[in-house]
């Protein structure tokens, strides 16, 4: 064991040991921390636009305070971009988080001196966690894959600006850094295809111990290495150990991923978002992620069912109650007040409090009043997949809404890794653990109103083809589990696979 290795032990039982009284001092580190913005955050342009200065408990603040996503401060932000000071946190952000926007292009996420350890100390401390309850701390000697989208940073009203991963590059600890590949050439690489075969030629003869990335990028480069080499990815790299994963459910991902590696290797879930690092996997043997919940944000939950109400119930964590499915609202240090980033969550413990990501608002179907969510058809598809021994690429689903004669259904497009013998047979249990999952569904199969969902395989590299011609291909893009519309089938369409 290196001396690197030795030494990182004792700092990470050191760290774990602050992290589990986090743990249990939650609820009250919540107060503080909303305490703390309402004080910093009543002289900014925001706080005055808001009365923050009249503000002393949660419930004032919900009253002072609306739930809202970017389109709601795309005005603030705009005065940011200006080069103007003390508009949603005291002074000016340090870096702009460039990311994808939906309606209105790309959005702009400040990240302040105050917010930027919430970024870096988190990663840092899933690590640190990691090694402490595990005693695995053999990968800090070998080199490391933290693949980031480029760390060259623009400039817009004097702010360094670009995507988080590349911000937080610049912020890689010397300890790691030395270890950390690909070179920062090669992360500067724009095109995605490109990059990718640069960083095979500069691993593929290297001791990686731990890879990190969303799924679906570890398998295209799990692709690369083994057609390069015609091995698995646990001969080329012997003693990789850790794979660190975020972004989307790993689980559709896993079992390819683990065959083409060869052989079992940890892997560590994380929550990162430009607007904040959320939560990470801090122990191997219960479910779910442990909520920062003392890191600069706080947590406000609002059930998914009222997510669209003008004036739903904001519950602090001290109120939350396990199995809920609730959308995740933060508040915190780089000036995001009321903020709708999206995501749903359900706790699946509450001492310590854990969570599990659950979906997006954004992607369900509810083309019938069915609203169905990502994480039933994920439950579903892999529970189908384990019992008729299938393995998938990745897949999505949208609704077909009948014009004509027959009913309307659920069409799912999938890209099997090897497809089951009897897909009729496969499609009717997918269907059949989807009703079990959504009661609405179900009522919708069982009147008639829809018929039994239909699976449509696609050609092999259908979803890198896909996202190739959309010009997403590899980074932090993903595709939607799940569509309201027809806009991503209508794509689709062209790529089935023609027997």
């Amino acid at each position: 064991m290196s001396i690197k290795s030795q030494l990182a032990k004792p700092f990470a039982d050191y760290i774990y040991k602050g992290i589990q009284r986090s743990m249990y001092s939650a609820v009250a580190d919540q107060d503080k921390i909303l305490q703390d913005l309402i004080r910093k955050g009543g002289g900014t342009k925001f706080g005055k636009d808001h009365h923050l200065d009249q503000v002393v408990d949660h419930q004032s603040y919900i009253q002072a305070i609306p739930v809202r996503d970017y389109e709601q401060i795309k005005g603030y932000v705009q005065e940011i971009k200006e080069g103007k000071s003390n508009i949603l946190w005291p002074g000016k952000p340090i870096y702009l988080a460039k990311t994808s926007g939906t309606t209105s292009g790309a959005k702009y996420i400040p990240i302040t001196k105050d917010s930027i350890p919430n970024h870096i100390n988190t990663a840092r401390n899933a690590l640190l966690t990691y090694i402490a309850t595990t005693g695995n701390s053999s990968f800090v000697s070998g080199n490391m894959i933290f693949l980031s989208g480029s760390p060259t940073l623009d400039r817009i009203g004097g702010i360094p600006t670009g995507r988080l991963s590349g911000i937080v590059n610049h912020h890689i600890p010397g300890y790691l850094k030395r270890n950390q590949l690909p070179s920062f050439e090669t992360n500067c690489i724009e095109d995605w295809e490109t990059k990718l075969d640069k960083i095979v030629e500069e691993t593929i003869h290297r001791n990686m111990t731990l890879i990190s990335g969303i799924p679906p990028w570890m398998q295209m480069y799990f692709d690369r290495l083994i057609e390069r080499k015609g091995k698995k990815v646990g001969e080329i790299f012997p003693e990789l150990s850790v794979l660190v994963h975020g972004g989307v459910n790993f689980t559709p991902y896993k079992s390819k991923l683990m065959d083409s590696i060869g052989k079992k290797v940890d892997t560590i879930e994380t929550f990162p978002a430009s607007e904040g690092f959320f939560a990470f996997q801090d122990t191997r043997d219960e479910e779910g992620l442990l909520l920062n919940t003392n890191s600069g944000i706080f947590f406000e939950f609002i059930p998914s069912s009222e997510i669209f109400n003008e004036n739903p119930t904001r519950l602090s964590l001290k109120d939350v109650k396990l199995g809920e499915n609730y959308a995740l609202i933060i508040n915190n240090n780089a000036g995001l007040w009321g903020y709708n980033i999206g995501d749903t969550v359900k706790f699946v413990s509450l001492n310590p409090y854990r969570i599990i990501v659950s979906g997006r608002i954004k992607h369900y179907i509810s083309a019938f009043g069915e609203h169905v969510i990502g994480e039933e058809v994920e439950f579903s598809m892999m529970k189908a997949a384990t019992e008729f021994n299938a393995k998938i690429v990745e897949f999505t689903v949208a609704p077909f809404v009948s014009q004509h004669e027959g009913k309307s259904y659920h069409e799912w497009f999938v890209e099997f890794e090897e497809t089951p013998t009897d897909l009729n047979a496969f499609a009717e249990a997918v269907d059949q653990h989807m009703r079990r999952k959504n009661i609405y569904y179900d009522d919708l199969i069982k009147g008639n109103i829809l018929q039994k969902l239909i699976i449509r395989p696609l050609k092999k590299n259908a979803f890198i083809d896909y996202m190739r011609s959309e010009g997403k291909l590899g980074g932090q893009n993903k595709v939607p589990r799940l569509s309201n519309d027809r806009k991503l089938a209508e794509q689709l369409e062209k790529l089935i696979q023609i027997h």
